[in-house]
């Protein structure tokens, strides 16, 4: 199980799967404004070190950063634990809250149903394989 990132850790992160790698100054680059300090991003940056989201090889006098953790993987239990946490594990009631809160339109639904039943139409090993 993955650890929780807080959003300044998930921001870089998201930075640092879009970059493949970099160091400090390549991520900075990649902040809107306003950006953090560099010394700030460094911090973070060697958080992620230590939780063991990303590795970093010496280049130089700088550390090249990779990430290490799947963006998909993290996105996936990240999701389901929102569900769990806040809708009591139920996606019925993430679906009604955002009709609701009218923040899903009709045709997204419609798309998000046509996605499920294409899913359920397929064979059941290719359903587990794809999950893997």
């Amino acid at each position: 199980m993955l650890e929780k990132l807080s959003s300044q850790e998930e921001e870089a992160m998201f930075i640092l799967w879009r970059l493949k790698k970099g160091v400090v100054r390549d991520v900075l680059e990649h902040y809107s404004e306003p950006k953090p300090p560099y010394t700030t991003l460094s911090s973070i940056i060697k958080k992620l070190e230590t939780k063991k989201f990303v590795k970093s090889l010496i280049r130089g006098m700088s550390r090249e950063y990779h990430p290490i953790v799947n963006e998909a993987e993290y996105r996936k239990q990240s999701v389901n634990s929102f569900v769990k946490n806040y809708f009591a594990d139920s996606y019925s009631d993430v679906v009604s809250f955002f009709a609701r809160e009218q923040t899903i339109s009709a045709n997204e639904l419609r798309e998000i149903i046509q996605l499920i039943e294409k899913q359920e139409s397929k064979p059941r090993t290719a359903r587990k394989n794809k999950r893997k």
